[in-house]
């Protein structure tokens, strides 16, 4: 069952700029709650309940159980406007989903066991993370907190693709459908020899300046 994560709302009553204004002085936040078969509604959230949550990788990833007045309704975070040097949230959107249809999300990736992988313990080896995340479709109940990446047998010169990631059952990447110029690298594996390199070329240019 997937993990859910409730928070409180309370409707708002006054809308415009100058309302909102005065409800970011109040530590609260403006947002709005929209599709499904229901009409938009206008709410509003505590600053530092929502400041707190939002430092967590579920709250981007995740079903959200709005609790608006005892009314539940799932919903999924989709927009989250931040003042650019304050530690401050401006307006946050969230949509509805609904049981019985698909949904796309952003799931995080969460790579395991890379420090004991043969690639891990290779000085000389760089191993790149070229994703953290990646866009599912799914129902609601489908939908993963994160995907894990298992790295425990990466070796040197590996690259693990879109395709090779094991997914729950129920969750499908659209992008592989897409063909197979779209199975990108999630994780590669590649020799550094940076110093190497930089010693051969001052040799070179040495031995051409005598």
């Amino acid at each position: 069952m997937v993990k859910t994560h409730e928070i409180k709302v309370e409707r708002r009553a006054n809308e415009g700029k100058g309302a909102s204004r005065r409800l970011r002085r109040a530590g609260v936040i403006p947002a709005i709650v929209y599709g499904g078969e229901l009409e938009p509604v206008s709410i509003q959230l505590n600053h530092e309940q929502i400041w707190l949550a939002q430092q967590n990788e579920w709250f981007y990833s995740s079903i959200l159980d709005l609790n608006l007045n005892g009314e539940m309704q799932q919903v999924l975070l989709r927009d989250m406007q931040r003042h650019p040097f304050k530690q401050l949230i401006i307006h946050i959107d969230f949509q509805r989903v609904s049981a019985n249809e698909t949904l796309s999300a952003a799931v995080p990736l969460h790579f395991i066991n890379e420090a004991t992988s043969p690639a891990g313990k290779s000085s000389d080896v760089v191993v790149t993370h070229e994703l953290n995340e990646v866009q599912v479709v799914c129902l609601p109940k489908d939908l993963p907190e994160f995907i894990e990446v298992d790295l425990g047998a990466l070796e040197v010169g590996n690259v693990i693709h879109l395709s090779e990631l094991k997914l729950p059952a129920g969750v499908e990447i659209p992008e592989l459908k897409l063909g197979k110029e779209h199975d990108v690298a999630v994780v590669a594996a590649k020799h550094v020899r940076i110093e190497e390199d930089a010693a051969g070329e001052e040799g070179s240019e040495g031995t051409e300046t005598k």
